[in-house]
């Protein structure tokens, strides 16, 4: 059941889609789900999507490729789009210029993260593009695609120190505002 609007007992209303993007291990899916779970919607994490219907995302980069993952993940992406959730995207989604288009009629949270508090979150994970050179790896990468990620957000939020309620409830102020 969504929580109330404080002071008026009355369901939260937000637009759906809500979209979060931003770099690996930026807290996306963590937010996501408690973000769903605050407003009453589904959670749709497009990698999670991929990896139930393809298996592990290591193995398709090891298999298949990051030009094949990008086709399926456009695909997925264009799919969860279209559905009324918050839908957290893999950190690449954003190369594509079609799922850029497609960002610009839905509200997206951009979740930035500093590298010292994400060192942690991605230690002994099985993230494929940090296989070859770790952190700096991620800052190379989170760094590429910072341009991508303004372009396509209209809010900005720092997870890297704040808690998971205090990021939904700022997502779900500025969410309600554009309702």
């Amino acid at each position: 059941m969504p929580e109330s609007t404080p002071g008026t007992g009355a369901p939260r209303v937000v637009p759906l889609p809500i979209v979060l993007v931003g770099p690996m291990g930026a807290g996306k899916s963590r937010v996501g789900a408690r973000l769903a779970a605050s407003v009453g919607a589904p959670f749709v994490d497009t990698d999670q999507r991929i990896v139930e219907r393809y298996g592990p995302i290591d193995e398709i980069f090891a298999r298949e490729g990051e030009d094949y993952f990008r086709i399926i993940e456009r695909e997925v992406v264009a799919e969860a789009l279209r559905e009324e959730a918050i839908v957290s995207l893999g950190g690449g989604a954003v190369l594509d210029a079609d799922t850029r288009d497609d960002l610009a009629s839905v509200p997206v949270v951009w979740l930035q993260v500093s590298a010292e508090a994400v060192a942690p979150r991605l230690s002994g994970g099985t993230r494929p593009l940090l296989a070859d050179g770790g952190l700096d790896r991620w800052i190379r990468i989170r760094d590429e695609r910072r341009p991508l990620y303004e372009q396509v957000a209209g809010l900005t939020i720092d997870t890297s120190r704040r808690s998971v309620a205090r990021i939904v409830d700022r997502i779900t102020e500025w969410a309600g505002a554009r309702a």
